[in-house]
């Protein structure tokens, strides 16, 4: 059999949806086994389709690059679902690298993710459930192919597009970035302010110390 061509389909584009970030729930009364003692939380980053689809119909893997305080922080996952579940205790932000099946003969792509571990939004005083705890950070995204191959057509084409059930969906993984958007910037802008706050009395006290001395 004569392999299958891998000229390019001009003037023609295809895409489909994914979905990439993290969930994170607080350790209950039981730990985790050989959980180190300052971790409190397990959690989960993970790439794919908004309803969970599986994709390894064109990801022909993932790579997720930890914290380098992890041992074997990257994680290299050739099968789905593509996901790496931990412990741990700080958010950073995870590099996540999608690879595409050979048929797509395309170049690997880089995403970023804030590894979210504590809800935001609450005011300081709020008293949370274990369901508020719980955390959701998701993303929504699309891959697109430009000009795809006649072999990634074809396999593409033999899967459905992942569909959004609603509208309304697309809007939610938005609004949650926003939220945490937003929330980043008032704790950034509380430090920053706090910082000022601490020039403002080191300079006064330099300031009060020339007086005496002159």
């Amino acid at each position: 059999m004569a392999p299958a061509s891998n000229k390019r389909i001009k003037t023609l584009s295809i895409s489909r949806p994914i979905i990439y970030g993290n969930t994170a729930e607080p350790f209950g009364e039981k730990r985790p086994p050989n959980c180190p003692d300052e971790h409190t939380h397990n959690w989960t980053v993970f790439v794919r389709g908004p309803n969970g689809e599986d994709l390894s119909y064109f990801i022909k893997k993932v790579v997720f690059k930890l914290h380098d305080t992890y041992n074997n922080p990257t994680r290299s996952i050739e099968s789905p679902p593509f996901q790496v579940t931990e412990t741990g205790w700080g958010e950073f932000e995870i590099g996540i690298k999608i690879y595409f099946v050979n048929e797509a003969n395309e170049k690997n792509i880089s995403l970023y993710h804030h590894l979210r571990l504590h809800p935001y939004g609450f005011p300081p005083d709020a008293v949370l459930t274990d369901k508020d705890r719980n955390v959701r950070s998701v993303q929504y995204d699309e891959i697109v192919f430009n000009e795809p191959t006649e072999q990634l057509f074809e396999i593409m084409t033999q899967k459905p597009g992942n569909r959004l059930p609603e509208l309304k969906k697309q809007s939610e993984f938005s609004r949650e970035v926003e939220y945490e958007e937003i929330a980043r910037l008032e704790n950034g802008i509380k430090q920053v302010n706090g910082e000022i706050d601490i020039l403002k009395e080191q300079i006064q006290d330099f300031q009060n110390l020339k007086s005496e001395k002159a």
